[in-house]
């Protein structure tokens, strides 16, 4: 009985230490595969940045080349108009919100509203 005891206690250690190596391997797999999810993340956000400064880079060319200089506070001003616009706020309401006359909207927002006209009457020119 005593040996049988003993014999049953070392293949729990043997067995204990098999899982214990299982488990480590696949902690150490997991890690390696959260460390490469990692990389590759950054990469993205690294090419966002890229993008983004691209972008600002391409707006400031334009900008100079069209001789249109407005301050950061006139441009933020217009970004919130248009904004607003985009998200299908009438012009009455971003005059009350931004306490502006609706002809001072309107002549803000004048260039979007012609291009949007212009898309739908393509869009709809097939009926």
């Amino acid at each position: 009985m005593g040996w049988t005891i003993a014999v049953l206690f070392a293949v729990s250690a043997v067995l204990f230490i098999i899982s214990m190596a299982k488990a480590r391997n696949q902690a150490i797999s997991e890690q390696k595969e959260i460390e490469m999810l990692h990389l590759s993340l950054m990469d993205e956000i690294n090419r966002v940045k890229e993008d983004i400064r691209n972008v600002k880079l391409d707006l400031e060319i334009a900008e100079k080349e069209a001789g249109v200089q407005l301050s950061a506070q006139d441009k933020l001003y217009r970004r919130e108009i248009l904004d607003l616009y985009k998200r299908d706020y009438s012009i009455d309401s971003i005059a009350a919100k931004k306490q502006a006359s609706v002809s001072e909207i309107q002549e803000l927002l004048a260039p979007f509203i012609a291009a949007k006209n212009e898309r739908s009457k393509v869009a709809h020119g097939n009926k």
